[in-house]
């Protein structure tokens, strides 16, 4: 490892956004499906695993050649070089060089005082029978539009001629997902994002300033896309 660089910034959310808890307990009359919470803090937040997976997801659309696939070992080479694999083109096990942290709510002051008295809502939504008619109302609950988390993420700079690319790649996935959806139900609406306040620091390691700036440059086009 040669050093490790972290990208930082801001997820602003555009809709309301539903990343699912466990509901297998819920008591008689709770909200039917509810939101992931820090269990500290009880505040909502986005897992590391759900931004992770939904950028690779994305990735993979926009660069594998083949439509189906079975397996992450048939990504592009890119996409495992940068996500990991369990098999590479040689065969062997590749690691992950982003490591993505859970971002827990950061803005619920700034949402009080804006009259909202929960960071989250409870959404009423209905599924149709085709056959029968008979509607099935359900609650689901959402981050309401407005909330912010931290982004941060730590990239292993495992080998100085790759990184550049690996900047684009990462730039790609934020300006994907800024124009898809974080969560579920994305299709009605729910998860829409926007991504700001991106900066690139080395934080153990030595690189150039140049370089950082390069890789500060790249990233940083993703703010102008929205």
């Amino acid at each position: 490892m040669l050093a490790k660089i972290e990208i930082t910034g801001k997820i602003t959310l555009k809709t309301g956004m539903h990343i699912g808890a466990s509901d297998a307990f819920a008591a008689i009359g709770a909200i039917d499906s509810p939101v992931a919470r820090d269990p500290v803090t009880a505040l909502p937040y986005i897992p590391g695993s759900s931004l992770k997976g939904k950028m690779r997801s994305l990735l993979a659309k926009a660069y594998n050649e083949k439509t189906r696939i079975k397996t992450r070992d048939e990504d592009d080479e890119r996409i495992k070089r940068l996500f990991g694999c369990s098999k590479n083109a040689e065969g062997y096990p590749q690691p992950s060089r982003v490591i993505f942290s859970d971002a827990i709510l950061s803005n619920q002051k700034e949402l009080e005082a804006q009259g909202v008295a929960m960071p989250t809502e409870a959404k009423e939504e209905n599924t149709i029978s085709p056959l029968t008619a008979v509607a099935n109302p359900r609650q689901i609950e959402r981050v309401v539009r407005g909330s912010e988390f931290p982004l941060s993420i730590i990239y292993n700079a495992m080998d100085m001629e790759t990184v550049k690319e690996d900047f684009q790649l990462l730039a790609d996935g934020f300006r994907l997902l800024q124009y898809d959806y974080l969560g579920g139900h994305g299709s009605r609406g729910y998860g829409r994002i926007q991504i700001s306040d991106l900066d690139v620091c080395c934080v153990i390691g030595d690189i150039q300033d140049e370089l950082l700036e390069q890789y500060s440059e790249i990233i940083r086009t993703v703010e102008n896309e929205l």
